[in-house]
Parts: C-alpha cells; structure tokens; sequence
C-alpha cells in the first residue's frame, strides 16, 4: 500500500543496504532494530518495510495485532508518526508502535504530549551484558559459571571451539534435533518458530553479515551460538544452544562467542543475550548471567480523543 511517496513492500534480502544505513543512523542496542533479526523473523511477523527520508517504518502481526516497530533513523520524527496514522486508520486498526525504548519514549512524549500511553513490555526487554564479564566469569556472582567451564574442560579435554559457516550448518541443525529431543518436557511452542528463524539464518548467514561459533567434542557439536555486531560496541546473540547433557555447554559456549568477538573487535563492550518471552526458566537463565542493565522496552498506543 502506498501512502504519498511511501509504499510499503514485504522484507527481502535485498532491503539489507538501507535498512543498515538507517539502523547504524539509530545506533540502538535494542534487538528489535537490526536487518538480521527482521529478516529471519519475517515469516512468523510477516513485516512490511518502508522508507520515509531517514526513518524505517515497519509494520507487523504480534500476537494477532498489527502493529508498527518505532521509526527509527535520524530526522523529523512528525512525518513518520503521521504516516503509521494514516496507514493504520486506512488499514482500520489502532495505532500501536511496539519496541519503544525510553529514548524512544522520551521523543513521543515530547512530540506528542499526552496523546501516547505506554505499556512495558516486561517478557521482551534485552538483558544487556559486559563483554568482559561474560568472556572470564569474575567475581563471586559468576564463580558458577567459572567453576561449570572448568568442569567442562576437564570432562572433555578433546574439546575446541571454531567459526560457525556454511560447512557446520548441517552438524548445527542435527544439534538442533537432539537438542529439541533432550528439551522437549520444558519447551514453550515457540521452540519450533525459533527452530525455523534459525535455518533462515543459516540459509542467508553470509548475506546478513551473520557470525558465531560452535562448541564441539570430539569433533560432535554441542553447542552453537549466531549473532551480529549491531553497534560499534554491541553484539547480539541471536541464538545460543547446548545440550544440556553435557555439563558446563552453555556458560562455555557463552564464554568462547564473547572472547573470539572480543578478539576480532577490539571494540566490544557490550553482549545483547536478547529477551526472555516471559518464560520464568529463560528469566532465571539470563538473570543467572548477572547482566549490566536490563533494556526496558514498551508498547505505545495513540490515545483517541
């Protein structure tokens, strides 16, 4: 549907060169806000995306509601907000922007004051980590976490850990069965959409600009982690797996991502281990971790009236 200069159009691999202009423009730590994790998504939010000057609009289905992510890139902020108006009213659904950050929040707020309410969106904001700490364990708060690495490496002294690329993806998605086999009991459903982003990934891993590494024994992966620097200092971890049944597998697989991304960017602060769906077991997992701050996002709705 176009709406003046504005059309949107479903997401292809194709929208990458913008979409990356406009997302280092933003320069968020925010999961939401980067090509990768819009384009493995795309079939369970069937997104459409478009240019408005230097700001993205996309528009999605989350939890049966059509909704818009916040508009990000540089630039008036008006015409955008305007646009979603239009097209949401045309479309006859209400004007919801999800992923609205406290920055975010801070801008409606003062370009429309009073007209927005918020909503936290509790079970999707990012647990946001120092690099540092997840690639040593310091401290008494991660000492389990040191001590399960130890015993790792002492259980399994023909372990390594390599670059994840296109001759692991098999070994990877084998991982993925056994893993869903060894998990299934606790799983939430979403497991099998999770399960389907990641073979898109792998399927474009070079077109994203995807990266990660894989944790394995004895030559058998174990465990494998996929990311993406999404700032100059960030990096976010798209997905992490491990079995379980051999012990220690996710801090190490946490441990060694963060070291070789540290090593190949100098810059690194930061490790975005993304949201917990509001599943208590993922909450505890990730709090367990210690992160630096939690990244609070919110649901804004235009008010009527």
């Amino acid at each position: 549907m176009a709406i003046g200069n504005m059309e949107f159009k479903e997401i292809s691999i194709t929208d990458k060169a913008w979409v990356d202009e406009l997302v280092a423009l933003e320069n968020s730590r925010s999961a939401d806000f980067n090509f990768g994790n819009l384009y493995i998504w795309d079939r369970f939010y069937r997104q459409n995306v478009a240019r408005l000057g230097d700001r993205m609009l996309t528009q999605l289905c989350f939890d049966g509601e059509q909704v818009f992510l916040f508009p990000i890139g540089r630039g008036p902020l008006a015409p955008a907000i305007e646009a979603m108006r239009e097209y949401a009213r045309e479309q006859g659904f209400p004007l919801c922007i999800k992923g609205v950050t406290e920055e975010h929040r801070e801008l409606l707020e003062k370009e429309y004051p009073g007209r927005f309410s918020f909503t936290e969106s509790e079970g999707f904001n990012d647990y946001i980590y120092l690099a540092e700490k997840l690639a040593t364990y310091p401290g008494r708060s991660l000492h389990g976490k040191k001590n399960s690495c130890n015993r790792f490496c002492a259980a399994y002294e023909d372990w390594d850990f390599v670059p994840l690329g296109p001759s692991l993806f098999a070994d990877c998605t084998d991982m993925m069965d056994r893993w869903l086999a060894e998990n299934k009991e606790r799983l939430h459903d979403s497991i099998v959409l999770e399960n389907r982003a990641v073979v898109r990934g792998f399927e474009a891993f070079e077109e994203l600009g995807m990266e990660g590494g894989a944790l394995r024994v004895g030559g058998l992966v174990v465990a494998f982690s996929v990311g993406k620097m999404i700032t100059g200092d960030t990096f976010d971890v798209f997905f992490e797996k491990a079995m379980m049944s051999y012990e220690g597998s996710y801090p190490m697989v946490c441990r060694e991502t963060c070291r070789m991304m540290m090593a190949k960017y100098p810059k690194l602060k930061y490790i975005n281990r993304e949201d917990d769906l509001g599943l208590e077991y993922l909450r505890t997992s990730k709090l367990s971790y210690k992160p630096e701050y939690i990244l609070k996002k919110y649901m804004a709705r235009w008010i009527d009236g």
